[in-house]
């Protein structure tokens, strides 16, 4: 019993101790610390077609990382791909864009959207997946899982590999 109330007794010790130390705190830093967990939700609209299948599990991957989606179903695609400056060789079945004005088109892994958006790359629009990869995601299909890339996009029409996808398991 003595040991039990000796227990508690350092336990409410320590959670006051506690209490303090976070009442006393810098507020400036407790300030950016939540405005900085705040600003990690990120929200996309993403265009698609309304029957797209693959479109629905790629927005339940990145809504997975995090990401907030609004959906919308355009009566033309291409010309919002285009107004985007996604040249033909690098669209595929949606697109999506963050509140920044970057495009992210096709069935790009959530985790590189992140990585992308922590650090944007100088005269970027985005980053693109061209056609519908096998493995990737929203396109998974046993356990199947092609190569791929995934092409930063360039104000200037230009592309470069941002990241390459094994297809290994």
């Amino acid at each position: 019993m003595k040991w039990v109330v000796r227990s508690l007794g350092w336990f409410a010790t320590t959670t006051l101790l506690l209490m303090s130390v976070v009442a006393c705190s810098d507020k400036e830093s407790l300030t950016t610390a939540s405005s900085s967990i705040a600003s990690e939700i990120v929200s996309l609209d993403v265009y698609k077609s309304r029957t797209c299948g693959c479109c629905k599990k790629w927005i339940s991957h990145i809504e997975d990382f995090g990401f907030e989606s609004e959906v919308h179903h355009p009566a033309n695609l291409n010309k919002i791909k285009s107004d985007k400056g996604i040249e033909p060789g690098y669209q595929s079945c949606h697109t999506a864009v963050s509140s920044d004005g970057y495009v992210f088109e096709g069935h790009i892994p959530g985790h590189i959207i992140q990585q992308f958006l922590a650090d944007p790359p100088k005269n970027a629009i985005g980053l693109a997946v061209p056609g519908m990869p096998v493995g990737s995601p929203g396109m998974e299909v046993g356990d199947r899982r092609d190569e791929y890339d995934v092409l930063l996009l360039s104000k200037d029409g230009s592309h470069t590999v941002y990241e390459h996808i094994n297809g290994k398991r």
